[in-house]
């Protein structure tokens, strides 16, 4: 019961945080409707039902952004739309890093792998990274990779890691499957995972 009891408790907050998006225009309108015939309609204000037609209403709404996303008239209104969230100050930090994360996420990171494994919190120790971006070391030309490593079982937040390319550890996950790992703890994982670089597995400790 503990994995249908996890994937409940996850389900619940995310529904719950979009049913709450809508929640504030709908209840009003179905409780005006509900008065109309409390006999017939008195159900419209149960709590459950005010949930599911907020989160319904929500996707839809989302929907409809998606779509009018497509149309020329739309892109021109994002636009618009981007270029007030930048002359606010603050919240055009948040949603610019917020916006360039998302972007990030959907490009190849250049020579590197999506996900990967990297030595944290220390040589002995692997945790799952996602690869933002590549850069370039000042100076040396040296390659680095801005890796987040996101925490379980809430991977919204993390860590962010510059890390030397040649220290990443590759993999062939998916983010999702990379995202299964971390929110189950590692009990959602394949049978075989990388732990040691291409050619440079560690050698057992010597005595003397």
């Amino acid at each position: 019961m503990l994995p249908v009891w996890l994937v409940w408790v996850v389900f619940r907050f995310v529904f719950g945080l979009l049913a709450g998006i809508s929640r504030p225009g709908v209840e009003p309108l179905l409780n005006r409707i509900a008065r109309t015939n409390p006999e017939m309609l008195g159900w419209l204000t149960a709590p459950l039902v005010l949930t599911l037609i907020g989160l319904a209403a929500t996707v839809a709404a989302f929907a409809g952004v998606g779509l009018f996303a497509r149309r020329v008239v739309g892109q021109r209104s994002i636009a618009w739309f981007e270029g007030l969230m930048e002359r606010i100050p603050l919240v055009s930090t948040v949603y610019g890093s917020a916006r360039k994360l998302l972007d990030l996420l959907q490009t190849k990171p250049g020579s590197t792998q999506r996900v990967v494994l990297i030595d944290f919190p220390h040589t002995d120790m692997k945790s799952v990274g996602l690869v933002t971006r590549t850069v370039r070391e000042k100076g040396t030309g040296r390659e680095l990779a801005a890796v987040y490593v996101p925490t379980t079982p809430n991977p919204t937040s993390g860590y962010l890691e510059l890390v030397p390319v040649e220290l990443l550890t590759p993999t062939d996950w998916t983010v999702d499957e990379a995202m299964a790992f971390i929110i189950s703890g590692g009990a959602v994982s394949p049978e075989e995972i990388p732990f040691h670089r291409p050619g440079h597995a560690d050698r057992p400790p010597t005595s003397g």
